[in-house]
């Protein structure tokens, strides 16, 4: 006979992402993670339009990984600050997703990245079937696997090799690469959002910075002033060329000497 607290036959049938809790209560414990959430999520989104030219991507900001049903079912998730998952659609049935089901999406995210707020050891857990290090490497099996502590001004990179998160070592600018995204992940020490600090952030493969909308609204607007500087720069050229000319054609007929001659 079946044991009613058999969760295989208990919280049958499977629920989906509109039947399972979106938070479990808690405050983020630290104000810089919205921030840097957006920074991250806006930064590349050109890059995903043009991976996914028909916008079947996922981007999570504290959202909810279930891969396991438990009682209560927030026990079976893990909420990754910030992950990214490709070749899935953003809604399903027309409504947004309040959480990423594993075991009805099947698709794992290909990079997950937890923000420290205490010594990091959470993040580094592999106690199984507790531990979060564990879950992601065993369970969730993110292709890459990120731990930014901003306290230390550190970013750890771990990659899946044969079933295993092997710590991943940087390029000469300090950046780890994405391969499959075609873009590295660094620290980048800057202004964000009035806050000075060493801020998570994108490159392309070539090392150039991958701007937020407002940044290359600020680049455009500096480039057409630029653009603007040079055309006045011509018209005075051009307006000094005119006037010497003019001197010029005084001087030649004060001597007699007509100039279209």
């Amino acid at each position: 006979m079946t044991s009613a607290t058999d969760p295989s036959t208990a919280l049958t049938p499977f629920p989906d992402h509109t039947e399972l809790p979106e938070s479990d209560g808690t405050f983020v414990k630290n104000w810089q993670e919205h921030p840097q959430s957006i920074l991250l999520t806006d930064s590349i989104t050109p890059v995903l339009k043009q991976l996914h030219p028909e916008g079947q991507y996922c981007i999570g900001q504290d959202l909810g990984i279930y891969w396991r049903l438990t009682d209560p079912p927030e026990r079976g998730a893990e909420a990754p600050d910030w992950f990214y998952v490709g070749n899935v659609p953003p809604l399903l049935d027309g409504q947004t997703r309040r959480s990423y089901v594993l075991w009805r999406e099947f698709i794992a995210p290909l990079i997950a990245l937890e923000f420290v707020s205490g010594d990091g050891s959470e993040e580094r857990d592999k106690t199984p079937w507790q531990g979060k290090f564990w879950i992601y490497e065993q369970v969730i099996h993110p292709a890459y696997y990120g731990i930014y502590e901003v306290k230390k001004a550190s970013v750890e990179v771990y990659k899946l090799i044969g079933g295993q998160y092997q710590l991943l070592a940087t390029n000469e600018r300090g950046h780890y690469p994405i391969t499959p995204l075609g873009v590295e992940l660094g620290l980048w020490h800057g202004v964000y959002q009035n806050a000075q600090l060493p801020w998570l952030r994108w490159w392309d493969l070539q090392g150039n910075l991958l701007l937020t909308g407002s940044e290359r609204a600020e680049q455009e607007s500096q480039r057409a002033e630029q653009e603007s500087q040079r055309a006045e720069q011509e018209s005075q050229r051009a307006e000094q060329e005119r006037q010497r000319a003019d001197r010029l054609i005084a001087q030649l007929r004060s001597l007699g000497v007509e100039p279209e001659a």
